[in-house]
């Protein structure tokens, strides 16, 4: 009997889900839909209420280190590997969508370009977007992981990058996780040498972008690109 209304519970939730998408879901609703497809035999509601408690939020969840989810009872191997897999996967699917060869011809489509770059990463990491000279995207290089107070980031790798993926041009993104968008000293300066040792090799850095969750600051738009 009680496998039968555990069955039929499962069901009722799925139908749901197919009838009115998930934004009529609450978060603990959501994370209790995604649990059935690691655990299949046992009642995901009480688990999904303790995990949002625990982590603050259902993007915490998602966020935590697979080791720590394993840490709360009833999360095994597969269901922590499960949730850790679904920021990547976002971000992946947001990449594709953009198909081949985006046109980045304006700040706010680098910034939205940007945005989907940073999807799901709780900790800091820099990219250099490598452009051809009518400003398609050539390629998308992660070249540092890392506050920029903490550890420099090395222009070697960003030249080595531009070079590889044969940029005329490129725009330097980096995110401020739950912080603000407001550019540090360090993010102007580092905006600065990179400019710098760029336009040695005939590379203009055209945008810096900083990411903050859904939103994103501009240099160019807001005046602050390093000019010779």
């Amino acid at each position: 009997m009680g496998d039968k209304l555990h069955t039929g519970h499962r069901k009722r939730v799925r139908e749901r889900f197919l009838k009115e998408g998930l934004d009529a879901f609450e978060d603990h609703q959501v994370l209790e839909l995604l649990l059935f497809y690691s655990i299949p035999y046992r009642d995901t509601n009480e688990l999904a209420h303790r995990l949002i408690k625990k982590y603050g939020s259902l993007s915490g969840v998602f966020e935590a280190d697979p080791m720590d989810l394993m840490s709360t009872p009833g999360v095994g191997y597969n269901t922590a590997v499960f949730l850790s897999l679904i920021p990547s996967v976002a971000r992946i699917y947001f990449r594709d969508r953009w198909g081949d060869k985006v046109v980045l011809n304006s700040s706010a489509k680098a910034g939205e370009y940007a945005i989907s770059l940073f999807a799901g990463r709780p900790y800091e990491v820099f990219y250099v977007i490598s452009l051809d000279a009518q400003n398609r995207v050539n390629h998308a290089t992660l070249v540092h992981e890392g506050t920029i107070n903490e550890a420099p980031v090395y222009p070697r790798t960003i030249v080595e990058a531009a070079l590889r993926h044969k940029a005329a041009n490129v725009i330097i993104a980096h995110n401020h996780p739950g912080g603000s968008l407001n550019p540090s000293r360090a993010d102007i300066e580092v905006s600065k040498k990179i400019s710098k040792v760029l336009a040695g090799i005939s590379i203009k850095v055209v945008d810096h972008i900083i990411v903050a969750g859904g939103k994103y600051l501009s240099f160019a738009e807001k005046g602050l690109m390093y000019e010779e």
